[in-house]
C-alpha cells in the first residue's frame, strides 16, 4: 500500500512537486501507477460525462481500457444512453477520483471512435462470459425481469459454446482527445495544489496553469 501521510502532512504550497511537470500524460501515468498499488478497487474506473440533445448532462463510471498521446479510451454499447449522446454530440468529461491518494483528474475534450482492428483486439481479450454478455444485453433499454436477461444469456453461450465469440456489430469503444487536463491534490485545510495543462488542439504544445484550490 501506498503511504499517504507525507500526502496529508506537505509543506505548503511548494515547488518541485507534481506542479513542477511539464506535460500531463506522464504526471497521469505515474498517478495512475500510485492508484494501481493503493485503490482496492478499480483504479482504472473513471466517471464519463456527456450531455443529451436537449443539452441535459449525463454521468455514469465506466472503466478506462487504454490511454496514450492520442487519448484515453473505453468501450461500450453503440446504442446504449452513452453511445447516442456521444453520437449526437461527440464530447465528453472524465473525472479519475482515487481516493485513497486523495487525488483527482479532470479531463476534457473531443470524442472518436477507436478503429474497428482495435475493438476487435479489444474485445478478444474479454472473459468469454463478458462476451456472451455483450451479445445478450441490449444496453439501456427496458428489461422486463432479470429471468429475461438470464435467458438471453443463455442462448447466446449456446450458440457460441464450442466456438470462440465475435464481436458484436453494436459494439465498440470511442477515444477522448484531451483538450484540457487537471490534476488535483488535497493538502490541509482545503489549500489544495491544482494545475491544468490546455492545448487548442490535438498535436500542439501544452500549456500549463497553476489554479486557486
Amino acid at each position: 500500500m501506498t503511504d499517504t501521510t507525507s500526502m496529508k502532512h506537505q509543506t505548503p504550497l511548494t515547488s518541485g512537486d507534481f506542479t513542477a511537470a511539464d506535460e500531463p500524460f506522464a504526471l497521469f501515468e505515474a498517478w495512475l501507477n500510485e492508484a494501481i498499488k493503493s485503490e482496492p478497487n478499480d483504479p482504472n474506473a473513471m466517471a464519463l460525462a456527456t450531455v443529451d440533445p436537449d443539452g441535459l448532462p449525463d454521468v455514469r463510471m465506466v472503466l478506462m481500457k487504454g490511454f496514450d498521446t492520442e487519448g484515453f479510451v473505453f468501450y461500450s454499447h453503440i446504442a446504449s444512453q452513452k453511445g447516442r449522446e456521444l453520437a449526437s454530440n461527440p464530447k465528453a468529461a472524465l473525472l479519475f477520483h482515487w481516493k485513497s491518494l486523495r487525488r483527482q483528474v479532470r479531463i476534457r475534450g473531443n470524442v472518436t471512435p477507436v478503429t474497428e482492428a482495435e475493438a476487435d483486439a479489444y474485445f478478444a481479450t474479454r472473459p468469454k462470459q463478458a462476451q456472451i454478455g455483450a451479445w445478450a444485453s441490449k444496453q439501456s433499454q427496458e428489461l422486463e425481469s432479470r429471468f429475461a436477461f438470464e435467458q438471453a444469456i443463455a442462448k447466446v453461450a449456446a450458440r457460441y459454446v464450442i466456438s470462440e465469440v465475435p464481436r458484436p456489430p453494436g459494439w465498440s469503444g470511442w477515444r477522448i482527445t484531451p483538450s484540457r487536463i487537471e490534476f488535483w491534490h488535497d493538502r490541509p485545510f482545503r489549500l489544495h495544489d491544482r494545475i491544468e495543462f490546455r492545448r487548442d488542439a490535438a498535436g500542439q504544445k501544452w500549456s500549463k496553469t497553476r489554479m486557486y484550490p
